[in-house]
Order: structure tokens, then sequence, then C-alpha cells
């Protein structure tokens, strides 16, 4: 697959008159191709296809939309090895890592084909009609969910695959039936329209319309803003900064129909450790700590930056062990310059504020391009009075805030704002306090864990990735799982519609044999 930095409008590419250069994060060379920059008129014949196909594409049954996906997976992989090395030269990750990670990516592919095959997603509710029911006559009411219209799609820069043109955003919306357009990540446009030329070789495989897909390349905001004010454009996936997430969020809600936008923005996922998890070996936790708030250094959105604990004799054994181990944490590249700088402002930033002490820090001084890890400590008066604190730094830096008693433990809690993730550390199986302080938690996260570290998302059905205001936009969704198709839909009923109008979904001799609610009983009849 040779790279040509064409913007893929539709199955046509599409060159532009300005460029820019993908930057190598370990060596800081330049890429050989240039990538054209998006423009106002690319923007607005991607919305356009975007929208006469989507008459097609919303109608088409969740069998072709679930060999589309199948389809998408096989061509993803069929570029092989070359995916993998550009990928690494673009991003920095290490080899294992990315072949994971587009593992992953078929993999929710793949699941979301088993979701579509076997049918019973679209929440289909039958409410039969009732012509004796006094003293008005029941009327017959069936509903399902619907897709939502065209969509823009915002790579992220911490997953340039599973969360990027072929990720979760575009698989959930492809899934409902949805024309995506995404707006690639400038740091890896290579890995971007590799992809994006799968995803268009399947669905001239499958006989889809043009226009169900398009990928517009950009280093700067034009296109990012120009799709979210669009008006063929009826919902946004986003995942990056508060700052750039935050923009966008408020150019959706000032439009003059206001739209969807899903953001995942920013999260400290702190973690709780009561002081009866804490066993005499608290080498052996420190490990596990710092391997979770290292990996991937630093760089997931589930980075657990906040470690929360209660004052004791452990406690400080626990500290030294952190400090000992720490040393040899391993640094590594950065995925952008700008989120190096970003890094290493948020370290001076948090050194410079009232109460914290360094606990650990390792610079590197190896590459130019590498981060710095860090730990400190704070008391939880410091922390709680001290918004800076609160504030997600992405990278390898941790916080320990230590609390006089279990009563700090929860005024700290209270004090969070929204997050992706929470977890709590006990071995207590019915203790008042660790029951209190989990209520407290499911108020504001989107997952919660127990004994573990959030690193790591696993992709099922079940899976919650989203959270309270600012980790996300909107605490009812999730980007991650297969929940993740409903940020794509709406529900429709259908009154007394006669049979051969309703949708397949809902006739009376369900034909797709699906799983439905018939008058409150959930049944395949």
């Amino acid at each position: 697959m040779t790279l040509t930095g064409a913007h893929l409008i539709g199955t046509n590419e599409v060159l532009g008159k300005s460029t820019f250069k993908a930057f190598n994060p370990i060596n800081g060379s330049e890429s050989d191709c240039n990538f054209s920059e998006g423009t106002t008129d690319h923007a607005n014949s991607a919305c356009d296809l975007a929208e006469d196909s989507f008459e097609i594409f919303r109608n088409s049954s969740s069998l072709q939309r679930a060999e589309l996906l199948e389809k998408i997976a096989e061509e993803i992989m069929n570029i092989g090895d070359k995916l993998i090395h550009q990928v690494h030269m673009e991003s920095g990750l290490p080899l294992p890592r990315i072949q994971g990670e587009r593992g992953r990516t078929c993999g929710q592919l793949l699941l979301f084909a088993e979701v579509l095959r076997e049918g019973s997603w679209v929440n289909a509710i039958i409410d039969n009609s009732d012509s004796a029911r006094m003293p008005l006559v029941k009327p017959d009411t069936r509903s399902m969910q619907v897709a939502l219209g065209p969509v823009a799609i915002f790579g992220a820069s911490n997953f340039p695959l599973a969360f990027s043109v072929a990720g979760g955003d575009t698989v959930s919306a492809l899934a409902a039936g949805c024309p995506v357009i995404v707006k690639g990540h400038p740091a890896h446009p290579g890995t971007s329209e590799m992809v994006g030329k799968a995803i268009i070789k399947a669905i001239k495989s499958c006989g889809l319309p043009n226009g169900i897909f398009s990928l517009i390349q950009s280093s700067n905001y034009l296109v990012s803003e120009i799709l979210v004010k669009h008006p063929k454009i009826k919902a946004v996936g986003f995942t990056g900064s508060l700052k750039g997430g935050r923009h966008l969020y408020n150019l959706a809600n000032s439009r003059v129909e206001p739209i969807p936008f899903y953001g995942e923005m920013g999260s400290i996922n702190p973690v709780f450790l009561l002081n009866d998890a804490l066993d005499d070996d608290t080498n052996n936790f420190a490990k596990e700590y710092i391997a979770s708030l290292t990996m991937g250094v630093g760089q997931f959105c589930t980075n657990p930056g906040l470690l929360i604990a209660q004052k004791s004799q452990k406690l400080d054994s626990l500290l030294e062990d952190l400090s000992l181990n720490f040393g040899g944490s391993i640094t590594g590249p950065m995925l952008t310059k700008g989120i190096q700088d970003s890094l290493n402002q948020g370290i001076k930033n948090i050194k410079s504020q009232s109460g914290v002490e360094v606990l650990a820090h390792n610079s590197a001084n190896q590459n130019h391009s590498f981060s710095q890890n860090m730990i400190v400590t704070v008391s939880a008066e410091s922390f709680i009075n001290n918004s800076d604190l609160h504030e997600e730094v992405f990278g390898p830096v941790g916080i320990v805030v230590i609390c006089k008693d279990k009563e700090e433990i929860m005024k700290v809690a209270e004090s969070l704002k929204g997050q992706l993730t929470a977890t709590i550390h006990t071995t207590k199986s019915n203790d008042k306090f660790t029951r209190d302080l989990f209520n407290k938690l499911t108020q504001i996260a989107g997952r919660i864990l127990f004994n573990g570290f959030p690193t790591g998302v696993e992709f099922n059905r079940s899976m919650v990735h989203g959270g309270c205001y600012p980790a996300t936009t909107d605490s009812r969704s999730t980007s991650v799982g297969t929940q993740a198709i409903y940020r794509f839909t709406r529900p429709v009923c259908y009154q007394d519609t006669p049979e051969y109008l309703l949708p397949t979904e809902l006739k009376n001799n369900n034909p797709l044999n699906i799983y439905r609610m018939i008058d409150g009983v959930m049944t395949n009849a």
C-alpha cells in the first residue's frame, strides 16, 4: 500500500494545495510523504456525500452492516506488517503494543458484527392494541432505535488504531447505519490513510454506497470546527484534551440545531488504598502501581494519577518502596511534541504547589522526546483545597494523597470531579466505610474496580468507558463496548402503522427471530 497523502472523500482520493508532515517521536525526523491539509471544500464534499448515502445506508440490513465490519477487519489484517511499522514510526509505540492494538481494533469490529447479527440491539418494543379498553381504545405502538445521520469522528493521539480511523467511535456509528467522516489525527496521518483505504476497499467489496465513509487529514483546527458546525452532521465522537473537547462541545451546542457531542476529555482515575489492603509486603503493591502508572509512558486515559491512603507505618513503608522502585521505571517517547510540552508544564506546575513534596522524579536524558516520570505526596487538606491538583497531567505522574483518617478519605472522594474510573483496594467484604465510599464513587465514575488497576479496558457488551464531566461530556454513554452504538441512534415510535411499512424488526412474524419486548414480556415469538 503506497501512501499518497490524499484525503479519502468517499471512494475518491483528493489532494490539497497545502501540506503537512508527520514526525517520528523517537528521533524527530519528518515523514517522506506530504499529507494534504483539509479545507472547507473537502469537508463540504464529504458531508454532501454522507447525506446522499444516508437513506440507503440506514435502511441496509443489520446483516449487510455486519458483513461490512467483518470485511473491514479482514482488510486491516491484509495490510500486514506495513501497518505495524507505520504506526511505530508515527507514534514511537513498541511493536508488541501495536500488534495488540491491531488485534483489539479488529476484535471490536467482529464483536459489533456479532451484535448486529443477533439483532436485539435495536431494543424493539411492541405494545399491542386493545379495542375493548375503556374509555379510550388502546393503540398499537411499536418502537426501536434508528440511525441518527452522518457523524464526525475525531481520531485520538494515544491509540492510532483502536480509537482512530477504524476505532470504537467509527465502528459503533457504522454499525448503527450512520455514514462517518473521520478527521484524522495529525500525529499519525500515514496510519490513518492506510486504515482508511482498507475501509474503502471493504465498502466497495460489500457493494455499499459511496459516501458512507470519508477521511480528511488536517494539522489544525479548521476542519474540526467546520465538521462540528456543519448542518449535515448529526453527532460527534471525540477523544482528546479537555481544552479542545470543550471548545468543540460549545460549538456543537451553539448551532441552530444543537447535536450530541460525545467527548472523552480528562480523568485522574483515583485509587483508594484502604489500610486493611496493605500487607507487610508493600513492595509488591508499589511495583504494581508504578507499572500501571507508567504503562504506555502514562499516555492512557485510564492512567491512575491519584493514590489516596491513610497515614500509617505501612503507608510509610509503601512510600519508601515507591521511591526505591520508581528510579528504575522505564521512560519512553511521548506521542507528540505537544503532549511532551504539556507533560513538562504539568510537572512544573505540580511541583510549584504549596504542600507538594517530590517523592521520586525520573528525568530522562537519553532522548529529547522522552518523558519525565514523577510521584509526589500531598496532604488531604492541601489536595482538597487546590483545584490545580485535580487536573489531569497526561503522562506518568502520580499524586499520593495522605489522609489522617477515614473521614478525610471520604472528604477527598467528595471533592473529586467526574472520572472514567475509580478503584478501591480493600479486603473487607462487608465494611460500612467501603460501602459508603463505593456509593460515593458510583456517582462520579463510569467504572468501579476492586483490588486492581484501571489501565486496560476490556471490550465487551458490559463495559462502560465514560463518566461524569469533565471525564466526558455525556455521562449517559460509553465510548467502549457494544453499548456505544446508542450514541448514534434515537428511538422512534410507530403508532397504528400498517404492517408493510413497519421496519423488519417490528413486523408481527418476527422474520429476524430477534428478542423483543412484547406487552411487557421479553420473547423472540
